[in-house]
């Protein structure tokens, strides 16, 4: 694969159908079948993926089984346990999409602190067996975001940084390889694929299990203040001001949100547009008081901060409880200077950016620069903020309009973006040098070795426009 090759085209799988129906615990689907839009769908609906054929794995077995079936009828093959940031993908033609969605396997090792999950595993269900041991996971801002995917492009969670990635506490994975062998892969088996697989993304192999890292702690601080969109100015800079000189034990976003006006939304946001500051900090109730005053002296409409128990985390970020039709992208940014939020505030927080439900900065820093400990592909992330915005697209047209106003945020803070992008939060196609930077050669090297005819697909692939 040195020179970025890929398998021939696929042939007619019909005949051989029936012998991967015998053999799959799971479920095999083709267009013909009633439930072909439900099992391709991606969770941002917007996304239409069109596979060769769905296979949903019940086990490893299952994937072994996908795989090698794959290689002998000439398909890539693309694994996807929930399908979030699908849109990358492309064209999938000539791709099995090999979904791990049935594999919802959880062991939480107290003793160890180790959490075991198979591949279909989403995060709140992590959460919730760890929370039964004062455990805590570096779990996604949403609890519906599967584990796998989101531990392999990186990571970012509530408590990164005082934390890091969730790919730096990965300690084993179980993969099936592009050759159909399942393997057991840790720093002592294999340290360079281990290294590859913590930030690198999903090219190296199916991955069937993670085991990851587990943290003591039962509860932490955290909340939200609320003011409306009017206030979106002078909030969002004292934010950037307090986020300054702030300790590593408290992680916050700030945002600006629009609510919209239907009944399941409660009656003092339906339909009302905020800039909100989410935050979660890891300190004791008065000390997180003290360190929330300056932001209370801003006179919040509503203010949600109160002990908090880690599954409960999952609610803060108000993502929505199941697939949308979004589009959504997000971008590194180096610095946040009075220039740099005024530009994002032009487009957020004006009718520039109507479509844009949801515009936010988090806060990275501490044990989230460049420069950790490695702890695999990526150990940091090269910016001080990360920003992210998205709108609903359940049409063609609103897509287009949506897609059109995240370009003009981006283009917006431009001036300000890192040189590198963070893979989880990067939703259209991108270089591979900006996602994966000064790792990318040696991530080739290593792709060469375990995948030479790049059987396995990634949504960021590492040759552009493969």
């Amino acid at each position: 694969m040195n020179d970025g090759t890929t398998l021939e085209a696929p042939r007619d799988l019909t005949p051989a159908l029936s012998e991967l129906h015998r053999r799959i615990d799971g479920a095999v689907t083709i267009p013909q079948d009633a439930s072909w839009d439900a099992d391709r769908a991606a969770w941002a609906l917007a996304v239409d993926q069109r596979p060769a054929l769905v296979v949903r794995a019940a086990h490893a077995e299952d994937v072994v089984t996908a795989v090698r079936f794959a290689v002998a009828h000439r398909l890539r093959v693309a694994a996807q346990g929930t399908g979030h940031n699908a849109a990358p993908l492309g064209d999938l033609g000539d791709t099995m999409l090999l979904r791990t969605d049935l594999m919802r396997g959880v062991t939480i090792d107290a003793e160890r602190m180790i959490a075991r999950v198979d591949a279909g595993v989403l995060w709140q269900q992590v959460t919730a067996a760890a929370a039964e041991h004062d455990l805590a996971a570096l779990a996604g801002s949403s609890d519906d975001v599967g584990v796998v995917g989101y531990t392999l492009g990186g990571g970012v969670s509530w408590l990164a940084r005082s934390h890091g990635l969730g790919a730096n506490s990965v300690t084993a994975i179980e993969l099936v390889t592009a050759g159909g062998e399942l393997r057991r892969v840790d720093e002592q088996t294999d340290p360079d694929l281990f290294w590859a697989l913590r930030g690198g993304g999903g090219a190296f192999g199916v991955v069937t299990a993670l085991e990851f890292r587990l943290y003591p702690m039962a509860s932490v601080y955290s909340g939200a203040l609320f003011w409306p969109i009017e206030r979106a100015a002078d909030v969002m800079h004292a934010w950037r001001e307090w986020t300054v000189d702030l300790p590593a034990s408290v992680m916050t976003a700030a945002r600006v949100m629009k609510f919209p006006p239907i009944p399941d939304m409660p009656e003092p946001m339906r339909g009302r547009a905020f800039v909100i500051v989410e935050a979660v900090l890891q300190d004791a109730p008065a000390a997180a008081d003290a360190l929330l005053a300056e932001l209370r002296r801003l006179q919040p409409e509503i203010d949600t901060f109160a002990p908090t128990p880690m599954p409960a985390l999952s609610a803060l970020h108000m993502d929505p409880p199941g697939p949308v039709p979004g589009v959504g992208d997000g971008a590194l940014v180096r610095e946040l200077s009075h220039e740099a939020m005024e530009a994002f505030l032009s487009v957020a927080a004006t009718p520039r950016g109507a479509s844009l439900l949801s515009a936010e900065f988090r806060l990275l820093g501490a044990a989230l620069a460049p420069g950790q400990e490695d702890g695999g592909a990526v150990s940091g992330l090269s910016g001080a903020y990360l920003l992210f915005a998205g709108g609903m697209a359940p049409t063609r047209e609103s897509a287009t309009v949506v897609r059109s106003e995240l370009d003009d945020l981006l283009d917006a803070v431009a001036p300000w973006r890192s040189e590198s992008d963070y893979l989880n939060f990067t939703e259209s196609p991108a270089a591979a040098e900006r996602i994966y930077g000064d790792a990318l050669p040696r991530l080739r090297e290593i792709k060469r070795r375990v995948d030479p005819s790049d059987v396995i697909r990634s949504n960021h692939p590492l040759w552009s426009g493969r």
